[in-house]
């Protein structure tokens, strides 16, 4: 009997997408997690900060009741984005994240991607585009490598 295993990088992606069902967004689930040495030391998801409503409890998101196209006015959201919430839980929980590596569901927004840059994560894997050029543009300036992932 031959018996196979994921990869390390179809382990991660199945983690990540896990993840993502956690969501409280309407629009769209997000999942991230950072890795180092092949093992995860955090997670995080989309969703509104703790101890505020997120909008299925609310029951609305209201940059889809304004008409506000993916991409745009991130300020008005209730939600963090899931890579910002996996970096601020290495901080909350003093966990080192330089030189890791993130996992996504999504190419990060310019936020996340300036988040990334400064939290020294070295390299992104995302399964899924986001209409974000400007992203693409500071991640390769700063020489942070940006991997899509097609499984």
């Amino acid at each position: 009997m031959v018996i196979t295993r994921p990869t390390w990088d179809e382990y991660f992606v199945s983690i990540t997408k896990q993840v993502a069902t956690r969501s409280t967004c309407l629009r769209r689930k997000v999942g991230a997690i950072i890795v180092k040495d092949k093992r995860i030391l955090t997670t995080g998801y989309n969703g509104a900060p703790m101890r505020v409503k997120n909008c299925i409890e609310i029951g609305m998101c209201l940059r889809e009741e304004m008409g506000v196209p993916s991409g745009e006015r991130h300020e008005i959201c209730r939600g963090l984005h899931a890579e910002q919430n996996a970096i601020l839980q290495s901080a909350y929980h003093g966990v080192q994240i330089r030189d890791s590596v993130i996992y996504s569901t999504n190419q990060p927004c310019a936020l996340c991607a300036k988040m990334i840059i400064n939290s020294g994560i070295k390299k992104i894997y995302y399964f899924e585009d986001y209409p974000d050029p400007l992203a693409i543009e500071l991640l390769v300036e700063a020489g942070v490598e940006l991997v899509r992932l097609d499984f």
